[in-house]
């Protein structure tokens, strides 16, 4: 499938989730590509900082994804900054983590909100103006945990799974549109949303890389790209393998990290931030 071109170099980005981590990581990516990029995040005082450290080509938003009213708030502020969206890059998105029994109803309802309504909000609302112009990228910041289980993590695994397929459903309909719809999915990220976790052999990768993986899909336009691609190999072939195997691989891979390897001081103020949105 072709599709039209995106020259970055004063494109118009948004950007969820951009105040801090791989968000703020793929905003200074894009805009060293030249573009115009609009932060959006939950933290508004901290998203206009972000982007007043970035420079003239950026600006910052409040942003609750969550609320389909704020998103388009954001997402006209957007327009009316730099004209017609390019580029979306939904990437908001919560981690609790512990044994699934002991998860609250109302941080895993705030989970699926965040990282799968979140997203389709998003969607419904850049893809409409995309189509009528006949181009225009989404990328949707899913997950390895999209397609690899990890106990500790069920209902992020569970939001996880939802954007991966979503992602690869919206892209179908898309089909000769123009607009093209892609899903990044990375390993464990040294950001606060993984912090105090040791993911033990998981490879863990930048907020840097990430974003370079999101630059990149704006060229290839590929279905999916994990971070790092081996890893991304791994879990597809993951449901190949009997599943005896499987837990015998997983028990030397300590594959409960999520909740028996967590240093509960470092991850207390991520989980508390949480807990207070």
């Amino acid at each position: 499938m072709s599709y039209p071109r995106i020259d970055l170099d004063g494109a118009t980005i948004a950007i969820t989730g951009a105040a801090r981590g791989i968000g703020l990581a793929t905003a200074k990516a894009f805009v060293e590509q030249g573009a115009f990029v609009a932060l959006g995040d939950l933290d508004e005082a901290l998203a206009v900082q972000a982007a007043a450290e970035i420079g003239d080509h950026a600006i910052g938003h409040a942003l609750d994804v969550t609320d389909k009213a704020s998103y388009t708030a954001f997402l006209d502020a957007t327009a009316q900054w730099r004209g017609p969206l390019d580029v979306l890059v939904n990437n908001a998105g919560v981690m609790p983590n512990g044994a699934f029994l002991e998860q609250s109803d109302r941080i895993d309802q705030l989970t699926m909100d965040v990282n799968v309504y979140g997203v389709i909000h998003g969607m419904r609302l850049a893809l409409p103006g995309m189509v009528a112009r006949g181009y225009g990228h989404v990328v949707n910041v899913a997950s390895l945990a999209g397609k690899f289980p990890i106990k500790g993590l069920a209902v992020y695994n569970a939001s996880k799974y939802a954007v991966v397929g979503l992602t690869a459903a919206t892209r179908l309909e898309m089909d000769a549109t123009g607009v093209s719809v892609s899903a990044v999915l990375p390993s464990a990220v040294r950001t606060e949303l993984s912090s105090g976790i040791d993911y033990g052999i998981l490879p863990a990768v930048d907020p840097e890389d990430i974003a370079a993986a999101v630059v990149r899909t704006v060229r290839t336009r590929a279905a999916e790209t994990a971070v790092p691609g081996y890893v991304g190999v791994l879990a597809n072939a993951s449901g190949l393998v009997p599943e005896p195997v499987m837990r015998a691989l997983r028990k030397v891979a300590n594959d409960d990290a999520a909740i028996t390897r967590v240093d509960d001081n470092a991850r207390r103020v991520y989980l508390d931030r949480i807990e207070k949105q």
